[in-house]
């Protein structure tokens, strides 16, 4: 039963926690058990080799953390840098945002660069730091990938060509959280240093485990790495990984069996075909925004995310009304605009195990929601826009050919 009930199925649409699909809801529907007996270790070792394959590496080592998309940017930081370390970050939006401000807690010297929110990283910014830094005082770049807070998605691979340019060393840490398992993201071939992810966005699980992955830069660099860590120290993982256990702390047991179904749905689909999908859930969202008479947040094409739309809204509406009104009327659950853009814009999440019927479904009810708060819109615009588009590109469904 729902806390608060209503008839029929919650459309959640908000860019994580994401709709669980039932075989994992199955998957996990059992009790507990001893993670030192021989099952356990046994999973662990396989699911740490497939989690290579959604970051795409075959040299990083994995890390799967109890913990959140924080404790993982938390684990990332930690293992690498000491306190004074020189770092690059980009603010973008509120989740690039908490991260510099974890940065900073941390001790860490952080040299913000900053857009406007819609405006993804100025990397020409990037590249004038990096040719000034002569004497390589700049130990990490950090970067959000796809900035949720406005629909942002960085190109990582420019900046992986820029570091290479300037024969720079400095780490290149990654904020996958809403991209990696749903947008191309490539690990060993972009560079990248540490990379991180939630369980809760694109895997398509419950919150509470923050998988990291470390590239043999990175693990020596923890070598002398000077912040301090306990729960969050790879050095802990590395130890029980010899020992063939892996665990230093009890797992859930449950989500790692999760874990396993949710991998292997997304192996059955394949791994080009999920990115595909998002590119077309992605698409279809923006055309019925542009149906709808309405602007993108993210301010140029090269930025736009697959998997959110920031909606702008017109001045005279207060986008907190409309994710309001889509909960408690239509059973609807929408993104609320953050900090700066609060008030300004609603976000529609598309990733995860999500097919094209259930984005429809959604937009029916944006089209609805933005009548009931005064906004001209004709209904079915927008979901004509995304269905004309998808009918075209909706490819066979690869198991049922």
């Amino acid at each position: 039963m729902d806390y608060v009930y209503g008839p029929g199925r919650n459309h959640l649409f908000v860019p994580g926690p994401v709709n669980i699909p039932e075989p994992v809801i199955r998957a996990m529907n059992r009790n507990n058990e001893d993670y030192r007996s021989p099952a356990i270790p046994a999973m662990t070792k396989t699911l740490l080799e497939d989690v290579k394959k959604i970051f795409k590496t075959t040299t990083g080592t994995p890390f799967m953390i109890p913990t959140t998309g924080t404790g993982a940017w938390e684990s990332a930081l930690t293992n690498t840098l000491s306190p004074g370390d020189r770092i690059v970050s980009f603010l973008i939006g509120q989740f690039s945002l908490l991260w510099i401000d974890q940065q900073q807690r941390l001790k860490f010297n952080v040299d913000v660069v900053e857009s406007d929110w819609g405006q993804g990283a100025n990397l020409d910014i990037l590249a004038e730091k990096l040719a000034a830094d002569h004497t390589h005082t700049i130990k990490a770049i950090c970067i959000v990938h796809n900035e949720t807070a406005t629909g942002v998605t960085n190109n990582l691979s420019r900046v992986r060509k820029l570091l290479d340019h300037y024969g720079h060393p400095a780490l290149l840490l990654v904020d996958g959280v809403s991209s990696i398992c749903a947008l191309d993201f490539r690990m060993d071939e972009w560079g990248v240093d540490v990379a991180l992810t939630g369980s809760q966005k694109a895997l398509s699980l419950p919150t509470g485990i923050g998988l990291v992955c470390a590239s043999a830069k990175a693990l020596e660099a923890s070598k002398s790495a000077k912040s301090v860590r306990v729960f969050f120290d790879w050095n802990d993982y590395l130890k029980f990984y010899k020992l063939g256990t892996f665990w230093p702390y009890t797992p859930s047991i449950q989500l790692l069996y999760g874990l396993r179904a949710a991998l292997d749905l997304i192996f059955e689909e394949g791994l080009d075909n999920v990115i595909s999908r998002h590119s077309r859930l992605g698409k279809a969202t923006r055309l019925a925004v542009e149906a709808w008479g309405l602007k993108n947040c993210t301010q140029k094409e090269e930025w736009f995310s697959d998997t959110v739309t920031a909606v702008l809204v017109p001045p005279y509406i207060d986008s907190t009304e409309i994710v309001r009104s889509a909960w408690k009327r239509y059973n609807l659950s929408l993104g609320l605009g953050l900090n700066k853009v609060a008030g300004k814009v609603f976000r529609i999440g598309h990733l995860g195990n999500l097919n094209e019927l259930q984005l429809l479904g959604c937009l029916a009810g944006v089209e609805m929601i933005l009548k009931d708060v005064g906004y001209p819109v004709k209904l079915g615009s927008g979901v004509a826009a995304a269905c004309a588009y998808l009918q075209n590109n909706i490819p066979m469904i690869p198991s049922r050919i």
